[in-house]
């Protein structure tokens, strides 16, 4: 297991232990909706993904649209943009930032989590330094199981809502079998209720997003 770094400016404290013997697939029953038929939620998480050249790769577009609509749609006020800011493809938060304000999405209702550095990580930090206690998660639908259920198990009150893609099948085969075998260390993420790598002091950015979307 990494050890739970510290950025500049920022404080050292413990998350929460939760335990669960659950799997993704029992946390997740009942959960997870087509864009159409999605609940409100103060927030929208969209978690990272690739990007090339500084866009968005197909599968995190296909995240952010769905964001998109949502908050057309009034079912959420504000978006928080999970990911690796200093990833090996490049600044997934600036992609994915730039890209929803091009699709009309307000700056001021934008939020950017550069240390969600995996699933786990995005919904700890969302709790802990965002505040988050209910919100929706968007990402393809063979990845949203996990996604709720590490959410839920972190404390959020979360659906999840199946993105598209304009990938290619054997993409989206080999991304399937990805996360197949990322489910295991979901389950012992959840049976630890360890700490995100990076952890921060509790902020206010989300709650001055959500005023702004009124």
């Amino acid at each position: 297991m990494r050890g739970a770094r510290t950025p500049p400016g920022t404080s050292r404290r413990r998350a929460p232990r939760r335990r669960t013997g659950r799997g993704s697939a029992g946390r997740s029953t009942g959960h997870v909706y087509d864009v159409e038929d999605a609940p409100e939620a103060p927030v929208v998480i969209v978690l990272g993904a690739q990007v090339r050249d500084g866009k968005p790769r197909e599968y995190l577009a296909g995240r952010l649209d769905v964001a998109v609509r949502l908050v057309q749609d009034g079912r959420a006020r504000a978006v928080l943009v999970s990911g690796d800011g200093a990833g090996r493809s490049g600044d997934e938060i600036a992609a994915m930032t730039e890209y929803l304000v091009e699709k009309g999405i307000d700056r001021s209702r934008i939020v950017g989590d550069r240390y969600g550095l995996d699933t786990y990580d995005t919904c700890a930090r969302a709790v802990q330094t965002y505040g988050v206690t209910k919100a929706l998660i968007v990402t393809q639908g063979f990845h949203v199981p996990r996604a709720v259920a590490l959410c839920r198990g972190a404390g959020i009150e979360v659906a999840g809502v199946n993105a598209g893609c304009e990938c290619r099948p054997i993409t989206m085969a080999r991304n399937t079998v990805r996360e197949s075998l990322a489910r295991p260390k979901a389950v012992l993420d959840l049976l630890s209720g360890r700490d995100p790598v990076v952890v921060s002091e509790p902020e206010d950015s989300l709650g001055k997003a959500l005023a702004a979307g009124g």
